[in-house]
């Protein structure tokens, strides 16, 4: 590109951005639109950005969850032009026939139906041209303009981990071979799964602009009148596909990251899963810390989700890991006591990113994916059939397998490890208290506490050291009187001095006083 084409898309793009009066404020309508006008850069950027509530806001996320996935179409005779360079022959010697229609059309391809020589149908995912060329374009340019973004702006975001990101991710989903690669894995993992299928994958005919599958007819799974019709039960419909997204996070740890009702089609009794352009990954540290989360939350043990947090966390900053503990405990407090099957898990896990965001904490992108597909399928089965809980069939496999899945021979060995390592810091303890004390004596020890705690927490320990202070006073009365009684004290009452018996009753009035309020607080 040129450096007058570049001040030329830079011109188009400040004319823009002057015609919505972006000095005078912005709103999450307003961005979307902006978005939509700047060209398909852009609106990938969008929906992008549109899964990751650890970046910007929710009310900006729902928004730009609307940025339109069909665009304009691009000429056929662009779209032969691509199919030449990809073959370097006519298209016509390669296919039988090209529907010229698009069956749709989005920001970097669109889709066609077309015929082999063969005879079988196929769909054809034809990359627009030269979008590759000005999608690099754009992001250099926002690159460049990140310099003139206001400090604020930049504290509020992090524009340029944004960019970079979005950046990796669109020239990913610009490379077919890794599309065809994705669909070869998923077809791989879940060749024994009897109910799910995905579309065969004509690789000879695959390149790194064009992607050759079979056309896949059937139903949609948002079509649930047909399905009804057709003989289909949508509660095992929606069963056997929440068990298998769930299987592809925990078995697989390769799932698909975008299941919209678009993506899921039902043919021949099997579930077909399509477009593989955008997948997650879990590395088996991942897996491991969402099991060790799940358990955390269902034990209600706030202090080991902090640790989970910590360990799968982007620190922004340095952690305030008392705020994360206060703000973790008043997300169990809300979620620790539901029965699984009630939990919302969409809204776990926004108020869980939400969290993570305000503790200067960002969310890894496969975790992010994660997130993301978990809320959309949510929302597939829940409108498919309702009542079927994700969360409960993840619970089931997540039990089911975690005994067959347990390395034996690993743990022990991490328990062991761990218990070694106790005992030799237990064995360490009388030394380290030894140099403390010779360390006090010697007037060298400067000890700081810096003490949090919560709410309950400090009644508790003010009830307690109250407690503490009337039992000391007791215990003073008590030896007073008694040393009194040993004296000629007068006047005596009783045949012992008066003031020591009127220490004694004061003592067992505070006793009585103490019994009394163990008991009242037992019995609430």
């Amino acid at each position: 590109m040129s450096e007058r084409e570049d001040r030329s898309r830079l011109s188009e793009i400040m004319q823009i951005l002057r015609r919505y009066r972006i000095t005078k404020g912005i709103t999450p309508v307003k961005v979307r639109e902006i978005l939509e006008e700047l060209g398909p850069t852009y609106v990938k950027l969008g929906q992008i950005l549109s899964i990751r509530t650890d970046l910007i806001s929710s009310e900006y996320c729902k928004e730009l969850q609307k940025l339109r996935s069909q665009v304009s179409p691009m000429p056929y005779d662009e779209v032969r032009a691509v199919l030449y360079e990809a073959y370097k022959k006519d298209p016509e010697d390669v296919f039988a026939s090209i529907v010229k229609t698009p069956i749709g059309s989005a920001s970097i391809a669109q889709v066609h139906e077309a015929f082999l020589k063969s005879g079988e149908h196929v769909v054809l995912k034809v990359q627009r041209r030269g979008i590759y060329g000005t999608m690099e374009r754009d992001v250099a340019m926002m690159q460049r303009m990140l310099r003139f973004v206001p400090p604020a702006l930049k504290g509020l975001v992090d524009l340029e981990r944004v960019i970079s990101e979005f950046w990796s991710a669109a020239k990913e989903e610009m490379d077919f071979l890794r599309e065809a690669a994705n669909m070869e894995t998923f077809s791989k993992n879940n060749e024994n799964v009897v109910f799910v299928a995905s579309p065969k994958l004509y690789s000879e005919l695959t390149t790194a602009q064009v992607l050759v599958m079979e056309y896949i007819d059937g139903y949609s799974v948002s079509d649930k009148h047909t399905l009804e019709q057709e003989g289909y039960d949508l509660v095992e419909i929606g069963e056997k596909l929440a068990d298998n997204y769930v299987r592809q996070i925990m078995q697989d740890g390769f799932f698909h990251a975008d299941p919209h009702p678009g993506n899921l089609r039902i043919r021949g009794g099997k579930i077909v899963w399509l477009d593989m352009g955008m997948m997650g990954r879990l590395t088996p540290r991942d897996k491991s810390l969402i099991a060790k989360a799940v358990k955390a939350i269902a034990r209600g043990n706030n202090s080991e989700l902090v640790d989970v947090i910590l360990a799968l966390g982007i620190f922004h900053g340095k952690p305030n890991r008392i705020r994360l503990y206060t703000d973790i405990e008043g997300l169990m407090t809300r979620y620790g006591t539901l029965d699984i099957g009630s939990i919302d898990i969409a809204a776990l896990l926004t108020e869980l990113i939400e969290i993570m965001s305000a503790n200067e904490l960002a969310m890894p992108a496969q975790l992010t994916l994660l997130a993301r597909g978990m809320t959309t399928i949510e929302g597939v089965i829940a409108d498919l059939s309702p009542q079927v809980n994700i969360v409960e069939v993840a619970s089931g496999r997540i039990s089911a397998s975690f005994w067959e899945n347990v390395n034996w021979k690993e743990e022990l060995k991490n328990e062991g490890s761990q218990l070694y390592r106790s005992i030799n810091r237990a064995m360490d303890i009388p030394v380290i208290m030894a140099d403390l004390l010779q360390s006090y004596r010697n007037n060298e020890t400067r000890i700081k506490l810096d003490l949090h705690a919560t709410e309950d927490l400090s009644q508790m320990l003010e009830k307690l050291v109250s407690k503490m202070v009337m039992g000391l006073v007791i215990a003073a009365l008590l030896l007073a009187s008694s040393i009194l009684c040993t004296t000629q004290m007068q006047p005596h009452l009783f045949g012992i001095p008066a003031l020591g018996f009127l220490g004694y009753i004061m003592a067992l009035g505070l006793a009585g006083y103490l019994v009394w309020e163990h008991f009242k607080n037992k019995n609430k």
